[in-house]
Order: structure tokens, then sequence, then C-alpha cells
């Protein structure tokens, strides 16, 4: 067989994949140490999720996310966050609120592709003001306790972290709450003071979404320089999660990069005192 048939063969394997890949959600259930958390919380879970891209023509990541709300809806956690990028196109509005209404009470943020502000020559922004399904954040504070202990949700807005006001002071959170902050760019944890939150929650890098595997690393083609792409780190600002999402823009493909909805278990770390909140 001639080595340009080999080579197309090879490519229209690797695309095929690449689609189904696209559609093959994981579903995972992480334990996050909070320094200071309060022992009544130890074993609040949180269900996470990001960046659905409804609408997204040939998607099967349209798919992927319909399942991965199911998923968190049959769970019943304490807590239900959704970090921005919800729709692609105005067609996938309808979707949307169907998912949205079989959620108890989402906290919600939007991403920089329901505003319209993005590369991607399919996206088209949808009106996303009236989410009466959930509770939309747009730099806004929530609220609630849950097991006797206050929690504040604050959100960001994606036009106001694009103006450089990232932290207004209307989501400056109470010192003697636990703290979460929803904001669709996991950079936010540089534009934030240190230990400003307990729990930072965020998306948009799809995990990279197109990816090449090399020995202990990947390299992600979209956002090559990113080191912050998906899964729990560490920083100044807070203990962040960065969900990898559940749809693709620009191709209907993901390549070593899965769509994932995460259900985040918050344990108590003893070991690891906060000097501002001891």
């Amino acid at each position: 067989m001639p080595a340009v048939v080999l080579i197309a063969v090879a490519l229209a394997a690797l695309v095929l994949y690449g689609w189904l890949e696209a559609g093959w959600l994981r579903t995972r259930v992480l334990d996050v140490r909070i320094r200071d958390l309060p022992e009544a919380l130890d074993g609040l879970r949180i269900g996470h999720l990001s960046d659905f891209h409804l609408g997204a023509r040939l998607s099967r990541g349209n798919r992927a996310s319909e399942r991965a709300v199911a998923w968190v809806a049959g769970r019943r956690p304490d807590i239900v966050c959704i970090t921005g990028d919800l729709v692609s196109h105005p067609r996938g509005e309808r979707r949307l609120r169907t998912l949205l209404a079989s959620l108890p009470r989402p906290y919600v943020v939007l991403g920089n592709h329901d505003i319209a502000v993005t590369r991607d020559p399919f996206s088209r922004a949808a009106e996303l003001r009236d989410l009466d399904e959930a509770v939309l954040l747009r730099d806004d504070v929530e609220e609630l306790e849950l097991r006797g202990h206050a929690i504040v949700v604050a959100g960001v807005d994606p036009e106001s972290y694009r103006a450089g006001r990232v932290l207004p002071r209307a989501l400056e959170p109470r010192e003697d709450a636990f703290r979460l902050l929803l904001c669709h760019f996991p950079h936010v944890v540089q534009k934030i003071p240190p230990q400003s939150f307990d729990l930072i929650l965020a998306g948009h890098l799809h995990a990279g979404q197109i990816c090449l595997p090399f020995p202990g690393r990947r390299i992600t083609l979209a956002h090559p320089r990113a080191k912050l792409t998906a899964g729990l780190y560490e920083t100044a600002a807070g203990t962040m999660h960065v969900s990898p999402g559940t749809g693709t823009t620009f191709v209907p493909f993901r390549l070593f990069a899965r769509p994932e909805v995460t259900e985040l278990v918050l344990r108590a770390d003893p070991g690891c005192r906060s000097p501002s909140r001891a």
C-alpha cells in the first residue's frame, strides 16, 4: 500500500477517534483538601460542570453535556456549579434551559462564548441574562447555609474579567464563611489577592481539547503555554479545580482530552493552617 494511502487512512482514523472521544464522558469524584474547613462541612459535595458549548454543529459534546447533567442530578450533591461557555449558538439555548431545570438550583457564571467573545467563527451569543432555571452570578454574591455554616458563592462576569474588574468590592466574601468563587477563566487566580477563597472553580481550556501525548507530559495545541488546564491546583489565591468541560469549540473533536463531569468532596486538612484564619 502506498505511503500516501497509509497516511490518509491514519489521519481518517485519528479524526474519527477524535470525534468519538468528544462524546466519551468521564465521571470523576475527587477529594479536595481545604485548610481550616469546619468539621461539619467535611464531606460536603459540589458538582462541577463546565463548557457545554450547546448548539455546536456535529459535536458529540452536546450529548456528553446531557449525560453529565443527568449524572449530577442523579447524585444530588449539596451544591451544583457551572463555570461558563454554556452555549456556542442560540440554537443550543432551549436545550440549556431544559438541562438547567433538571438540576437543583445550580449556581452559574457565563463564559466568553456566551457573550460572543471568541475567535471561533461558528460561535454566536445567546441571550442568557434571564436564566430563571439557575442562579446566574454576574459579579454577584449568594449566601446560603448548609450544615449550620455560612457559604458564600461569588461569581465573576466575563465582561468584568475582560475589563480588568476581577474582584469588585461586592464580591469580597465574609471571612467567617466558606468562600467559593466561580470564574470561567483559570487565570483569575493571578488577579486576586492571596487566600481570597477557600475553593475556586473554573473551566475554559477543555483540558487542551486537542493534545499530543508525550512521556510524562501532554502538549495542548490550542493553549500550548497554559499550565492550569485541568484538575486540582494549589494556588496563592486558594485551592482551584479546573474542569475539562464537556463540549467542544472550533472543531467537534477532542484528542487525549476527554470530556469530564466532576464531583468535588470537601475534606478537612488539619495539617494546613491559614495564618489569616487560624
